[in-house]
Order: structure tokens, then C-alpha cells, then sequence
């Protein structure tokens, strides 16, 4: 199944956090953070300007971004964990 955002929202898949730190100590699930970093798998078709254009697109699909922690709605498709969330939440794209 192929979701679609509306708007100025975006599908993003997060990338997985390590499970081991710099010193090599093996951490918990319960002990984790949710991973801030994701890959963008869909976008929408950009926020509606008051005269009825579209503002330009500045993250798109494939880039690698960073969000907020609480950003964003977790739903889950086809058994699969995804985030969709608004343009402005993304605080980066990482290169």
C-alpha cells in the first residue's frame, strides 16, 4: 500500500538507533531513545499560499532528515512503522 501525504506533510521511515554506545555497552529496547533521524519516503504537494500556489518543496523524497522528538503522528502500514509529519518539523537535512 502506497500512502500519500496531504499538503505540507511528509512520510518518513526512522532510521534505526544503535543498540551499542561509543564504549561498547549493549543497551536495553527499555533504555533506548526513538531514533530523531529518518528517511523521507513521500511528500506532499507543498503548503497552499494565500493566492492559491504551492510554496516550493525543500525536503524530498530519499533525503535523510532530523526531527524533533515529539514530532509528528506514528502510524503504522503494512506492518510497518512510519511518521508522518509537517514540513516545518523537519529541523535538517543531513548530507
Amino acid at each position: 500500500m502506497k500512502i500519500v501525504p496531504l499538503g505540507d506533510k511528509l512520510v518518513i521511515k526512522r532510521i534505526e538507533a544503535d543498540r551499542e554506545t561509543a564504549g561498547g555497552i549493549v543497551l536495553p529496547d527499555s533504555a533506548q531513545e526513538k531514533p530523531r533521524q529518518g528517511r523521507v519516503l513521500s511528500v506532499g504537494d507543498g503548503r497552499l499560499l494565500p493566492d492559491g500556489s504551492r510554496a516550493a518543496r525543500e525536503v524530498h523524497e530519499g533525503d535523510r532528515v532530523v526531527f524533533g522528538s515529539y514530532a509528528g503522528t506514528e502510524v503504522t502500514i503494512d506492518d510497518e512503522a512510519l511518521l508522518i509529519l509537517r514540513a516545518e518539523d523537519v529541523l535538517a537535512i543531513v548530507k
